[in-house]
């Protein structure tokens, strides 16, 4: 990376401070990021190819059309990698990016080997470092080299968490407990449910605003915010594993091998446990909320949980995410980051900033 940096210290300034990307996803965060690339923002970017699982577009002609996203979910050059990497080489822009804002495992089990070739990679995408600990020690060596990850998107869509976090670790400064909810979806979700309305109602809505991943169980399942809290855990300093965390899973055993359309068409199936949970909570004066926790001794547990009224969770609103830390320094009272934590816009607004924060 540094000789294709010094190799192009002659061009105008403009090309200079160009960043060409790859953008792989076209969904609800894509075509956020898509409409964000039309704004001022978006004006250092220079986008040379784009693509979804089956269809892609490498045509300066065609990527300007602002019905892209549109055009790629019926029709375009077949998915070829090859291609896509092809663009980015032949653009002149010092920044060449990858954009991932799928997810595949498939494509971020690629992210080593695309920060081995000097591209930089941007993600939203979990898979890799929220999975196995394997690909976390092989993102981590190829993150050693010259190009940058940039992994806001994938906790929080954004907010400073991931940063704030490693910083107090790179200082000495050990995570004692962290307590929060980590999902936007589930946010929501709870916030709004107070048993005026079924859940499976609460849930249809919150895919159609796109809250939610495309199969709502990648969030019911807690799978979701376990990746989130191995990324943050392992952030901190933990090597934890997947097995090491406890995981509830709000999904009924009947509906959890269905394939996704059977699924969306048997929500009322989480009704009534659901609702006799919370029952249970009222009747207790308390408020049911989903939480991820881990302390000191990197003992994990995500799953819904009944909290006092006086609890920060249960004040919470909208889409909210809650990261309480406790650590050396912030023991008294905890470190507390709070905002909204998904959304299209706000999580395509994370991608963008990692990518101006390559300059």
């Amino acid at each position: 990376m540094n000789a294709l940096l010094a190799g192009q210290a002659s061009l105008p300034r403009a090309l200079r401070r160009r960043h060409a990307v790859v953008l792989l996803g076209t969904g609800m965060v894509g075509g956020a990021f898509l409409r964000l690339l039309d704004t001022p923002a978006g004006a250092a970017l220079a986008l040379v190819g784009a693509a979804n699982s089956r269809h892609q577009q490498t045509d300066p002609a065609g990527l300007a059309e602002r019905n892209l996203r549109e055009r790629l979910a019926v029709a375009g050059a077949a998915r070829d990698d090859a291609a896509l990497l092809a663009a980015l080489d032949a653009d002149a822009a010092v920044h060449k990016v990858i954009i991932d804002a799928s997810a595949s495992a498939v494509l971020a089990a690629r992210h080593p080997a695309w920060l081995a070739r000097g591209y930089h990679v941007v993600t939203a995408n979990k898979a890799l470092a929220g999975g196995d600990l394997q690909g976390w020690h092989a993102l981590q060596a190829a993150c050693a080299g010259h190009a940058r990850y940039g992994d806001a998107a994938t906790v929080g869509a954004g907010l400073p968490v991931l940063s704030t976090l490693r910083r107090l670790h790179a200082c000495g400064d050990a995570l004692l407990s962290l307590e929060g909810v980590l999902s936007g979806s589930l946010s929501w979700l709870f916030n709004r449910y107070d048993g005026t309305r079924p859940f499976s109602a609460l849930l249809r809505e919150a895919r159609a605003r796109g809250y939610t991943e495309p199969d709502a169980r990648a969030d019911l399942s807690g799978e979701d915010v376990a990746r989130k809290l191995l990324i943050l855990a392992r952030s901190a300093g933990f090597a934890l594993t997947r097995a090491a965390v406890q995981v509830e899973n709000l999904v009924p055993e009947a509906l959890r091998a269905l394939d996704t359309g059977q699924f969306a068409a048997n929500l009322e199936a989480l009704d009534a446990p659901l609702a006799a949970r919370h029952a249970a909570a009222t009747a207790r004066g308390a408020v049911l909320r989903h939480l991820a926790r881990i302390d000191r001794h990197g003992h994990a547990q995500v799953g819904l949980v009944e909290v006092a009224a006086t609890h920060p969770a249960a004040h919470l609103r909208g889409t909210d995410n809650l990261f309480a830390l406790k650590t050396t320094r912030y023991r008294a009272q905890p470190l507390v980051i709070q905002g909204p934590g998904a959304g299209p816009e706000i999580t395509a607004q994370a991608l963008l900033g990692d990518v101006l924060a390559l300059v």
